[in-house]
């Protein structure tokens, strides 16, 4: 063996730029991420509208004690006591007179349909028998269906008596009033916060993965370069997005039964309506969410910009349905927003016919409004796809 091969051979000195080739290849990544980041403006504004979004939201539209709340007035006699305590009412804020009825059927819809949270009874001979001792009883009726809403209104009930009493020529003893008034929870008498929140977790749940699973699919086509072939077939834009859809109606449908059953079973949450009437308004909230996320799907180019779509809308609507706060105690153009939501109509059809038993006469108002919603989100859908096939 040689000289030259017994010497161990020399480590080579890495030359300079070598040495700084980590940091280099690092901050050649990180230009181009941000290059990258600045060319997908959805991506770049959901930094800016999320934040700015939560704050509007929590800081102007939340309301953990509502006040104005919807009430009807069965005014049974016109009294000068009975204006009296309709002005108490009016007077602790909690109550606005938007109703008033001529029947105890009439006062009895009206809570079924949701279009009050109140009802208030002065019977017949309330005055008369107030001054004769007789000690009767003002009826307060209230939708305890969210317990949040109806507890502070309730618990404001105890001064009315005195107050009403302040400008009326009725002696008042505080020991000894000379009415009562008798609340009545109704729907949800012990006022348990899971008969509120189990048949909300089914709008909820479902709006969260119906319109994941509608919003993918236009940008999975894309990933997958399946996109041309789609174009190439003799098919229209509404038999795409009606083959599409409907699969995923099968799979919510599951869902809601699901949840549904485990709510009945096992956290004892009552089933007083129809059933067959809660499946089908259940099945046309899921189209239409269905809807609304293939629309989503037709507005982005790929599929982080469809996630981040859908969570864009998923966050108001939790938060301004009524499934986390008191819908009644938002401003009214967090109302608006609201009405525009499908999850909110849905939590009045879920909650009403599970808790109250209500037909589909008192719940026209939200099954139409969310048949609307279905046929608007349809129609943007399949015009921006028609565009796609052009």
């Amino acid at each position: 063996m040689s000289a030259a091969e017994d010497k161990a051979p020399e480590r080579i000195k890495p030359l300079p730029r070598q040495r700084f080739g980590f940091l280099r290849r690092t901050y050649a990544m990180l230009v181009k991420e941000l290059i990258q980041l600045r060319r997908d403006r959805l991506t770049f504004a959901m930094i800016i509208v999320i934040p700015v979004m939560q704050l509007c939201l929590f800081g102007y539209a939340i309301n953990t004690t509502p006040r104005h709340l919807p009430t009807a007035v069965l005014l049974q006699e016109d009294s000068d006591l009975g204006r009296s305590i309709l002005k108490a009412l009016e007077n602790t804020a909690y109550f606005q007179f938007v109703h008033q009825v001529q029947s105890v059927a009439e006062f009895d819809a009206l809570l079924l349909s949701g279009k009050v949270l109140f009802g208030v009874e002065i019977p017949r001979g309330f005055e008369r028998a107030v001054r004769r001792g007789d000690k009767p009883a003002l009826l307060v009726a209230a939708d305890a269906t969210d317990p949040v809403a109806a507890g502070s209104a309730l618990s404001a009930l105890g001064a009315i008596v005195q107050s009403a009493l302040e400008h009326d020529r009725v002696a008042g003893d505080p020991g000894n009033p000379p009415f009562e008034i008798r609340a009545h929870a109704r729907y949800n008498p012990a006022a348990s916060s899971r008969l509120n929140i189990v048949p909300g977790l089914v709008g909820t749940i479902l709006t969260m993965t119906m319109l994941i699973f509608t919003a993918l699919s236009v940008p999975r086509e894309i990933a997958r370069g399946t996109m041309e072939n789609l174009l190439a077939m003799p098919i229209t834009p509404v038999e795409v997005m009606l083959g599409k859809i409907l699969p995923y109606v099968g799979v919510g449908f599951i869902q809601a039964s699901l949840i549904i059953g485990i709510g009945v079973f096992l956290f004892g949450v009552p089933l007083r309506g129809s059933l067959p009437l809660l499946a089908l308004l259940s099945t046309l909230f899921i189209t239409t969410n269905l809807a609304i996320g293939y629309t989503f799907s037709t507005l982005v180019q790929n599929q982080l910009q469809a996630m981040q779509a859908s969570m864009m809308f998923f966050l108001p609507s939790i938060l301004l349905s009524g499934f986390m706060f008191p819908f009644a105690g938002m401003p009214r153009w967090a109302q608006y927003i609201g009405e525009c939501l499908p999850l909110t109509h849905y939590l009045r059809i879920v909650r009403a016919i599970m808790l109250k038993g209500s037909t589909l006469e008192n719940l026209r108002y939200d099954t139409l409004a969310l048949a609307a919603l279905m046929l608007v989100a349809m129609t943007i859908a399949v015009t921006r796809f028609r565009r796609t096939l052009d």
